[in-house]
């Protein structure tokens, strides 16, 4: 049985003070909540201030990108090593804003993730299809090529710490939501790449989130699906009331 897992990925919002206000209703929200999982992934700059509001909770702590280098001369990259050093222990790679505005490449996910799986980092790799490629018949295509380059090579005894985020780019941040047979669909598709890359008993284990404008109201139907083990969640987890609800969404 896999564990839900949610994620609240706060990108270019919150300052520290903001941060660990919001951490801190956070925590008054979800208690010590049993069954799921729960992750925040704050700027950078709030990493320290918000692991120490979560000190003994059940809430993780993540980072929203990292380089595959431990150290160097690489100004205004941050290393896995300092992210443990923070408290992390998860970190996304390749989120689509980040293949968007940044340029990265499934080969530079590729190098982020072994470098995460080597310091025993929980990577959150993300994958998923323009608006255009959906129209032309090519999302599931897109999908398959980034899961086969990204996961290339990777070690099979640390993949099972592995978590997949499916994002189609077209509902993130715009309102629109995959309905919840298009998203099991391409999840189904995401766990069969993954049998033929990592063997059956890894592809039911690793844990495939939907993320594209989950929001309160959606999130039950999306969790009814069998292939949908959690959201990774971006406005509606700035506010730790919507965040709550997402997370709590069996009540």
């Amino acid at each position: 049985m896999r564990r839900p897992i949610f994620g609240g990925n706060w990108k270019m919002h919150k300052t520290v003070k903001e941060a660990v206000s919001t951490v801190e209703d956070l925590k008054k929200e979800i208690g010590d909540i049993e069954g799921v999982e729960v992750v925040v992934f704050p700027p950078f700059t709030a990493l320290d201030a918000v692991k120490a509001v979560l000190k003994e909770t059940r809430i993780g702590l993540g980072a929203q990108n990292m380089y595959w280098e431990e150290k160097g001369a690489y100004t205004g990259e941050i290393s896995p090593l300092m992210l443990l050093e923070t408290g992390c222990r998860y970190v996304i790679l390749g989120h689509s804003e980040r293949r968007q505005y940044f340029g990265e490449t499934n080969l530079g996910i590729n190098k982020k993730l072994k470098a995460a799986f080597s310091l025993g980092l929980v990577p959150v790799v993300c994958v998923g299809e323009r608006l255009e490629e959906r129209k032309n018949g090519k999302a599931e295509e897109v999908v398959v090529v980034q899961l086969r380059e990204c996961l290339e090579k990777v070690d099979l005894q640390k993949a099972q710490k592995l978590v997949i985020a499916y994002e189609p780019i077209w509902a993130i941040g715009t309102g629109e939501t995959a309905t919840p047979q298009q998203a099991q669909e391409m999840h189904r598709l995401i766990r069969g790449v993954l049998l033929e890359l990592l063997g059956e008993e890894l592809a039911a284990s690793i844990r495939i989130q939907y993320g594209g404008s989950v929001k309160p109201e959606n999130i039950k139907d999306l969790m009814r699906q069998s292939d949908i083990d959690g959201a990774l969640v971006g406005g509606a987890s700035l506010q730790a009331s919507s965040f709550a609800r997402i997370i709590r969404y069996k009540e």
